[in-house]
Formats: C-alpha cells, sequence, structure tokens
C-alpha cells in the first residue's frame, strides 16, 4: 500500500505541475484556477483528466463554446466547493490527528472547519462580484448551495475516512503516506457524492458553473447554448434567462427569476450526511 500511496503522490505532484505550465490554455477566473490546482493536487490523474475534458482549451478561441455543456459546468461548480472544502476538512483533520480527539468529534470539527471555509472564503469572498460586491449579501445568497453541496463532499469523504482508518489505522496518522493517499481518496468519493447535488444548483439557476475569460469569448453565444440546457418546471419552457448558468459574466443573479430550493434536494444532502455519521458510530462505537 505504501508503494501505490508514493507512486499515486508522484503522478500528483507531475499532474499539479502539468496544470501550472499549462495555465494560459485553461481562462478561467483564478478562483477557479486555485480550485483545479488544489483539486488535481488531490485527485491527481483522475483530476487532470478532468482539468483537460472541461476546461483546457483544445483549439484557440473555442472556450466558451468548449465549457459550455451542463456536466462540465457542474464539474466546474463541484470543484470549486471541493476545493474550498478540502482545505478546510483537511487542515482540521491534521489537528485532530495529532490532538488524537475522538472519531466523533473529530468528525464535526472537520465539518465545521470545511464548511467554514468554503462558504466564509472559497463562496462568498472569492464570489462576491456575483452579487455587486457586497460580501455581506453573498455570504446570505451562497449560505444554502455551500451547505448542500458541503454535505455530499463531507458525506463521501467522511464515509471513506471512517472505514479506512478502521481497515489501516496508520492511515489516521498525518505523517504516514498513508494518511495522505486516504485523503485523497477520499476527496474522490466526496466530489462524486457532491456532483448530482451541484447538478442541481447549477441547471436550477442556484449555483454559478465555469466561465470562461478569454477576450473573444461571446458570452451571450454561450448562454443561449446554455438556456436549452437549464432544466424547467412543468411547463417544459426554460428555468432561467439566458446566461443564469453563467450569472458571473453579469453580476446580478438576483436580478433573474430562479425555483425554490425543492425539499427533495434538500432531504437526500442531510440524508446522505446523516447516514454517514451513522455509519460512523456503528464502525467506531459499535452502536
Amino acid at each position: 500500500m505504501n508503494d501505490v500511496a508514493v507512486f499515486w503522490w508522484v503522478l500528483s505532484a507531475l499532474a499539479v505541475a502539468f496544470v501550472l505550465v499549462d495555465w494560459k490554455h485553461a481562462p478561467i477566473d483564478a478562483t477557479m484556477h486555485i480550485g483545479f490546482v488544489l483539486i488535481v493536487a488531490f485527485m491527481g490523474p483522475l483530476g487532470l483528466l478532468l482539468y483537460v475534458l472541461t476546461v483546457r482549451e483544445p483549439l484557440p478561441h473555442t472556450h466558451a463554446q468548449y465549457i459550455a455543456p451542463l456536466w462540465k459546468q457542474v464539474v466546474g461548480s463541484t470543484f470549486h466547493c471541493v476545493a474550498g472544502d478540502s482545505v478546510g476538512i483537511v487542515g482540521a483533520a491534521l489537528i485532530t490527528s495529532y490532538l488524537r480527539v475522538p472519531m466523533l468529534p473529530g468528525l464535526l470539527i472537520e465539518y465545521g472547519a470545511g464548511f467554514s471555509v468554503g462558504w466564509l472564503i472559497f463562496q462568498a469572498l472569492f464570489m462576491k462580484n456575483m452579487v455587486g460586491g457586497s460580501y455581506k449579501k453573498a455570504l446570505a445568497s451562497m449560505f444554502m448551495p455551500e451547505w448542500l453541496s458541503m454535505n455530499g463532499v463531507m458525506a463521501g469523504m467522511a464515509l471513506v475516512m471512517v472505514v479506512w482508518v478502521k481497515w489501516q489505522p496508520t492511515a489516521g496518522i498525518p505523517n504516514h503516506v498513508r494518511f495522505w493517499f486516504m485523503m485523497s481518496m477520499a476527496l474522490i468519493a466526496g466530489a462524486i457524492i457532491a456532483y448530482p447535488i451541484n447538478w442541481w444548483l447549477v441547471s436550477h439557476g442556484r449555483k454559478h458553473g465555469l466561465m470562461s475569460t478569454a477576450k473573444e469569448a461571446d458570452h451571450e453565444d454561450l448562454a443561449q447554448a446554455q438556456k436549452a440546457r437549464v432544466r424547467a418546471p412543468n411547463n417544459g419552457r426554460p428555468l432561467a434567462p439566458p446566461g443564469r448558468i453563467i450569472a458571473m459574466h453579469h453580476h446580478d443573479p438576483s436580478a433573474t427569476r430562479v425555483v425554490p430550493y425543492a425539499p427533495a434536494i434538500v432531504m437526500w444532502s442531510i440524508g446522505l450526511l446523516a447516514a454517514t455519521f451513522l455509519v460512523a458510530l456503528w464502525i467506531g462505537y459499535g452502536i
């Protein structure tokens, strides 16, 4: 297992180096770029593959069209959330591991840290221009999207971490290579679980997707292309006007109509997290 972990991190380092060197071929905003660097650092070859498939411009003057498909928009939204959450979760996991905090309190601390970093910094602070530059308004508008998405991220990560540490106790030691390999796999699981939640949020105009900063990008054409991909309530008409998915281009998402949060998506998000903590209790305490 140690050899596999070391090999994985060598590949991850090479993947990060590629993204840094290739920076100009992905004309996205700085926040998303930082997010992709963090994601590739943890997801290694998988993160690099998704970077190439979603945001790396294949040909000159094609970036806006390349990122237009809804699934790519959702990948960007998910990665933005996962990158911010992972900074808090992994940071808290390091501290709780060194302090030998019991498993359940440790998970709660990691959840709080992940949500705080994701919401206060990666969402509200970095994305406040979406709501006219108001940090206070950004906090209010981005609380629910971040919370729902964070529940999925934490559900996937916590499940992997709890099971893995029970199987290999050395994976809970931060100065052991298995700890970092476990965190990498946990982050991948968190992104997979959070993806369907972000699909609903993006397609219903509750969360931003990717945006192109290429000068030649015709964002109105991109918005028209995305319009047909936005799911609508009952009558089949598009849910939001052109550009809603990439509202960051318009800096006024409040000017467009969005649907209320569906009880199903809220319950799904909460249920995933609750199920994970129940598994943690069962594995860790035999309850």
